[in-house]
């Protein structure tokens, strides 16, 4: 063994501590860089070196720089991240949502409330102009809010079309980003080290990639990783990334939906395949959320308009001659959207023909190409009455208050239709009734108690209760028993009877003859007698305005028919208004939970990710000591080295 084999040593120990030191403040300078892998000298000792003595050590060998890199961790960091994006952005659009279902005197329900309350001064005096002004007020604010408040949810939905572009753009910006990445590491790979750098950077790209789509990641041999979405879609793969898109949707045009190009072809991706990411996020408040507010919203600007229309058609406004009343509102039309991929020319027409039946739901009809079939989209249900063959639609059928009709060509197996019976109804509602004289406050007949009556009865509403009433007939009621039984005679104006009968009255209900309702107050007797006839002046008759006074009370929004038949009620505007107030706040509620629970599950995978991976500062100012003083023996070594070759060069030369 020679010196400079000490010397050897010494060079070699120096250069693997040198390395080691360099590592390790690398390591320092990136302990706050986003993505960075703690980083690691590897060393191994050198071959021994034979001699007639034994084996004698030739020092240390570097081998490479690792990374300290947990694949699982990595993968589920970034997963609980993806996980977190989409609860986040769900939650940030429903608090939006939440302030389009506002309370107090700015919500729908004080509108709607303060315009039922105006009804009350107007049958308290019906001839007050002012008092009718008031309704048209109290009217024109109703309408206004509605419209508002579709508005807003139509803002919503733009602002979600916007958001669902731009993050698509930047996920295929990171694309092309990681597979530029696989191309370098690839060409790298051959060189038997890991570009620790290059890695590092596309696990960041990664990650970034699950916050706006959730994806799946499989590592390939060269290096390369292979990115795939939906259930298996290839977003990149190896050097090659494809592209993502906001497609439209195949019914709304004012709704986006996610797509890959593949060939030029635009192919959905199905929402449910997506686990993650603020796309996500998107596509279940626009598809899921947004529809069911702006159908809540509608459902009740078609019913309460639906009702005060329908009575004011029942009263007499103060027209000369006195006609009966025109609609006081009017709302935006049911929509039939076809399906872009309808191959038949087939057009449906929907209308409205219960608004007190109703739902707030969108429908899909769709063609197997004998019948259609027709699902309510709020609860997945086949409608009663489903399929229906297209004899049976040609005619129209009623379904849940409206009225659908194949209206002329014929569909092809396969085609889809969407129907939305009340989407567009609130954002479009609009007054038309301005004039204050055509508040429809007269009751169309006058009842009139004979002077002999004995009875307590007298008249406490009088109203039509359907458009079927002949006017022109006068009824006479004549009781017959302290018990309430009665003879009824209709006359036209001629005096020619046109019909008669034997009924009872029950204290509580109407009598209820030629499409009016007479509910009275006390008890008739024997002998009395009631004629109900047209009106002939109504300038000082309340009758109408009286049952406007309590449509705030009246059961209107949503009843519904079970398959079995059985009638469910509605609710009232200030009900079906609270509830749906109530629906969107659990809603919100359940996003915050659902956000704040991903949100803490996120931090904890990344700390778990970052223990593993991550630079602490403490270690590395243990290691700077440890790899300083070892750089400081070799620099030892090599001194000695140097003296015993300064040793031996002057015994050689002396």
């Amino acid at each position: 063994m020679s010196a400079s084999t000490l010397m050897s040593l010494g060079t070699r120990a120096m250069f693997a501590n040198f390395a080691a030191l360099q590592t390790t403040g690398n390591n320092i300078a990136n302990a706050n860089t986003p993505g960075y892998s703690r980083q690691e000298t590897q060393l191994a000792n050198a071959a021994g070196q034979y001699t007639g003595a034994g084996f004698f050590g030739r020092g240390v060998d570097v081998v490479t720089v690792s990374r300290s890199y947990d694949q699982f961790l990595t993968t589920q960091a970034a997963s609980a991240g993806s996980v977190a994006a989409a609860d986040e952005a769900r939650m940030a659009q429903l608090k939006q949502l939440e302030n389009v279902f506002s309370l107090g005197e700015t919500g729908l329900g004080n509108a709607a409330g303060q315009l039922v309350n105006s009804f009350v001064d107007v049958a308290n005096s019906p001839q007050d102009a002012s008092a009718r002004q008031v309704v048209i007020t109290r009217a024109r604010e109703l309408s206004a809010r509605f419209t508002t408040a579709g508005e807003q949810i139509s803002a919503l939905q733009g602002g979600v079309a916007l958001d669902m572009k731009t993050s698509v753009e930047s996920v295929n910006n990171l694309a092309k980003q990681v597979a530029d990445l696989n191309k370098q590491i690839g060409s790298l790979q051959g060189a038997g080290h890991t570009p620790n750098d290059l890695l590092d950077q596309r696990d960041r790209l990664v990650a970034q990639i699950g916050t706006y789509v959730s994806v799946s990641s499989i590592a390939a041999d060269d290096g390369s990783v292979g990115l795939f979405i939906g259930g298996g879609q290839a977003l990149v793969l190896g050097a090659n990334a494809s592209t993502l898109k906001a497609a439209t949707d195949a019914f709304d045009p004012s709704k986006s939906q996610l797509a890959m190009v593949e060939g030029g072809v635009d192919r959905l991706i199905p929402e449910s395949s997506l686990t993650g990411g603020s796309i996500l996020g998107l596509m279940n408040f626009q598809n899921q959320d947004l529809v069911e507010a702006r159908n809540l919203l509608g459902q009740m600007a078609t019913a309460i308009s639906g009702a005060i229309n329908q009575q004011q058609s029942l009263g007499l406004d103060l027209g000369q001659p006195p006609a009966f009343g025109s609609p006081l509102f009017s709302v935006g039309a049911p929509k039939v959207q076809p399906s872009n991929n309808n191959a038949g020319n087939a057009v449906m027409a929907v209308a409205v023909s219960d608004y007190t039946h109703v739902q707030a739901s969108d429908y899909e009809l769709r063609f197997d190409g004998a019948n259609y079939a027709l699902t309510r989209l709020s609860d997945g249900q086949a409608s009663n009455g489903s399929p229906f063959s297209p004899a049976a639609l040609a005619a129209g059928v009623q379904v849940d208050g409206m009225t659908i009709q194949l209206a002329s060509g014929n569909a092809a197996g396969g085609d889809r239709f969407r129907l939305q019976p009340v989407a567009g109804a609130a954002e479009e509602m609009k007054l038309v009734l301005t004039d204050p004289k055509g508040i429809a406050a007269a009751s169309p007949m006058t009842a009139t108690f004979a002077a002999g009556n004995t009875g307590t009865a007298s008249a406490a509403t009088l109203s039509a209760a359907s458009n079927t009433m002949d006017r022109t007939l006068t009824a006479t009621i004549d009781f017959t028993s302290g018990a309430g039984d009665f003879n009824w005679t209709l006359t036209d104006p001629n005096g020619v009877v046109a019909g008669s009968g034997i009924s009872t009255w029950t204290a509580g209900n109407p009598i209820a003859l030629n499409g009016f309702e007479l509910q009275l107050n006390g008890v008739p007797r024997s002998g009395d007698s009631i004629t109900v006839s047209p009106t002939v002046s109504s300038a000082g008759n309340n009758g109408n305005a009286l049952v406007m006074a309590k449509l705030g009370q009246a059961t209107v929004v949503g009843a519904s028919t079970l398959p079995d038949g059985t009638q469910v009620a509605g609710r009232s505007f200030t009900d079906a208004y609270a509830s749906a107030v109530s629906n969107i706040g659990v809603r919100v509620q359940s996003a915050t939970s659902a956000a704040s629970i991903s949100s803490a599950f996120a931090d904890t995978a990344e700390t778990s990710r970052a223990n593993k991976s991550g630079v602490n500062l403490d270690e590395e100012a243990a290691r700077l000591i440890q790899y300083q003083q070892s750089y400081q023996a070799s620099a030892k070594v090599l001194q000695v080295a140097q003296q015993v070759l300064d040793t031996l060069l002057q015994m050689a030369a002396g």
